[in-house]
């Protein structure tokens, strides 16, 4: 099965991430993307998505992560409602 997910490039503290097409059992950072249709810069909130590949490959039956999810709404590329990401809790340090 494919997903688009985010793939985390760039170096420590400088966070960037490529939004790519991939098979499901690939690892987030190893294997070979079947394609790369955009970035994220975080840092810059600067974003570029090919919308035409996107909704090619949602047609395809690929599955979304609910961040990509909604980076695509957000740009246009898909007429739907955000989906609520839960984000993990930062571990308290004991004394």
């Amino acid at each position: 099965m494919l997903v688009i997910r985010l793939q985390r490039i760039g170096k420590k503290n400088q966070p960037a991430y490529k939004i790519i097409v991939t098979d499901k059992k690939n690892a987030p950072k190893a294997g070979v993307p079947v394609e790369q249709i955009g970035f994220v810069n975080t840092l810059t909130k600067e974003r570029s998505v090919n919308k035409e590949r996107a909704s090619y490959w949602i047609s395809k039956g690929a599955q979304t992560s609910k961040t990509v999810w909604n980076i695509l709404v957000e740009e246009g590329a898909i007429e739907a409602n955000k989906k609520k990401v839960r984000i993990k809790p930062t571990k308290k340090v004991k004394a």
